[in-house]
């Protein structure tokens, strides 16, 4: 619904603004990811073949390990990344790759991110203010 904002525990990044990829399924840039085409590669997951590049990624946790903050930065520097990573939760690995890339990523809300947003919806991501936020457009 266009002006509902929805305050995060943590943010990090720039200001971004993008439309919305929303699933109930997790985020791991080593193994969910074809990094170089910029879409969702693994089969069973549930954004299998949709492209990420631009979009803000609504997902439900971080995955994965060491390898995902340096292909957070890879992406980046390719300019082959989503505009924003937006998470129920969120692992200490995820948070140094996203510091380490300088991306936008905000966690922890009071709902389940992933039921209130869709797919599709204009969304902007501010963790610059003193509560990080998402705002649907």
């Amino acid at each position: 619904m266009s002006g509902e904002i929805f305050f995060a525990v943590a943010g990090m990044g720039a200001k971004a603004r993008g439309t919305a990829l929303v699933a109930k399924d997790g985020f791991s840039a080593r193994y969910d990811l074809d990094r170089v085409r910029g879409i969702f590669s693994r089969p069973d997951h549930k954004l299998a073949g949709e492209n990420f590049v631009g979009r803000v990624l609504v997902l439900d946790v971080a995955k994965g390990g060491v390898a995902t903050a340096w292909m957070l930065n890879d992406m980046k520097a390719r300019g082959v990344i989503p505009a924003a990573l937006v998470l129920n939760a969120v692992n200490p690995i995820m948070v140094q790759g996203a510091a380490f890339a300088g991306f936008t990523m905000v966690s922890g809300f009071e709902c389940d991110i992933t039921q209130a947003i869709a797919t599709g919806a204009m969304v902007e991501v501010d963790p610059t203010g003193p509560r990080p936020l998402v705002r649907v457009l």
